[in-house]
């Protein structure tokens, strides 16, 4: 089930060109030090998960497993994508709850 606060927050940073998506552009943000909360789909295979926490501890970024791989795709109006990286604290503080 989508959590409408989570696709609305993910929908409204996209807009805000405060997203990348897609699996190269996510892991080059990592590497660039750019990412403030990294947001991996619930339905991801193990190993690319496995992968991307690596990555992300790498750089000592959040990680949030949130919403399937067609809901995280469809609140940022794209495809299905297993992974997101917001580049604004305060759009990730908005996912994270807090």
């Amino acid at each position: 089930m989508v959590n409408n606060k989570q696709a609305f927050a993910l929908g409204l940073a996209q807009k805000a060109g405060k997203v990348v998506s897609g699996d190269f552009a996510v892991k080059s943000a990592l590497k660039a030090g750019k990412v403030k909360l990294l947001v991996v789909a619930c339905d991801t295979s193990p190993n690319s998960k496995k992968e991307l926490h690596y990555l992300a501890e790498q750089e000592d970024v959040p990680v949030v497993e949130l919403l399937t791989r067609w809901e995280l795709g469809n609140a940022m109006g794209k495809g299905q994508r297993a992974a997101a990286a917001i580049i604004d604290s305060n759009f990730a503080s908005m996912l994270q709850g807090k």
